[in-house]
């Protein structure tokens, strides 16, 4: 280093880290957060409970004692049983009050029993009883409704297409359209000289086509199942081969149905086929009149839809390839009363 020159110096100060400040404050902080939610727990209890119940929680923290009575009667064996008044209680256990909160209602502990309380549940059950059963029933009297309305416009359909049809205007006569218990029934029935089915056959004629088509086209979206039935006169009817009115009604049945099927209607909905001959005539004072040959399509309700299915599997079985019915079965003497009524009957 020569003379002269300046010095320099160069001073490094190596500061130290802050001090640990430590976790009480941790602590100190649980406490105000402990103490906060006491206080709200506090606040919460004054507000939502009643006056007994609050009278009930004191009496928690400050227990009173359970007996006042002494106990003993002063004399030799005079001592009193424990459930009596008076009895000594232990010295040792614990005071406890047996302590009843009733709801946080903001109700006073009688309204319960003033509005009824546990003393009402078997009324309040019968009520709900009726009320669901009342709701039942207007349901089912809704539903009734909307079915009849279904119907009406069935029918209107049906007049109304033959009034717009010019080949159908001949054989309006030949539709007769009513209620029964079990639903809306469409017959298409035989007039003096002018038949619906070749004699002594089951083939429709182009006219009983067309309007068994045009029921098929008013019915097809409906919900409703469908009952076929074929209707003969009393004119006794026997060939050789022993084929009777039973055969051909049922045979004339199962062409009906045929038509139907083609003109649109859903297979499943047929609830039955039946050929019932001479035991139910339109014409009750005049059972060899032609009027009573007919077909009858029965757009079933729904609460008979579940009878028409169980009648089903004991009705006329469907006529073979040969037009045979299979276990047709032999005619009663007289048929049961009101099994298959079909509404009043033509005078």
């Amino acid at each position: 280093m020569a003379d002269g020159e300046a010095v320099i110096i160069i001073k490094k100060i190596k500061k130290g880290g802050h001090a640990h400040h430590g976790g009480a404050w941790k602590v100190a902080y649980a406490d105000f957060v402990t103490a906060m939610m006491a206080f709200f727990l506090l606040m919460w209890l004054l507000n939502a409970t009643t006056e007994v119940q609050k009278q009930g929680i004191s009496d928690y923290f400050s227990p009173v004692a359970v007996s006042t009575t002494s106990g003993g009667a002063g004399g030799l064996l005079g001592g009193q049983a424990i459930s009596s008044p008076g009895a000594a209680t232990s010295r040792t256990s614990v005071p406890s009050v047996s302590l009843k909160l009733e709801p946080t209602s903001g109700a006073s502990a009688g309204d319960a029993e003033e509005e009824g309380g546990a003393d009402d549940k078997s009324g309040s059950a019968e009520k709900s009883v009726e009320e669901a059963a009342k709701a039942f029933k207007e349901q089912q009297e809704l539903a009734a409704k909307i079915e009849s309305d279904r119907f009406d416009q069935v029918e209107q359909q049906i007049r109304a297409t033959i009034q717009q049809t010019p080949d159908l205007k001949e054989i309006e006569k030949h539709l007769l359209i009513d209620r029964t218990p079990e639903g809306m029934r469409i017959q298409v029935i035989d007039r003096e000289g002018r038949p619906m089915f070749a004699s002594g056959s089951a083939k429709l004629l182009p006219r009983t086509e067309k309007m068994i088509a045009l029921v098929a086209a008013a019915i097809r979206f409906t919900p409703n199942k469908v009952r076929v039935s074929g209707h003969t006169d009393s004119q006794p009817f026997r060939r050789k081969d022993g084929y009777s009115n039973w055969e051909l009604s049922s045979d004339r049945a199962q062409a009906s149905r045929r038509v139907l099927v083609d003109g649109g209607l859903a297979l499943e909905r047929i609830a039955s086929v039946e050929g019932r001959a001479s035991r139910d005539p339109l014409l009750p004072d005049d059972t060899r009149s032609q009027r009573n040959r007919r077909i009858s399509i029965l757009l079933l309700k729904k609460k008979a839809e579940g009878g028409a299915s169980k009648a089903a599997t004991q009705s006329t079985a469907p006529s073979g390839a040969a037009g045979k019915p299979v276990g047709a079965p032999a005619a009663p003497s007289q048929p049961p009363l009101n099994k298959d009524w079909t509404g009043p009957r033509v005078r």
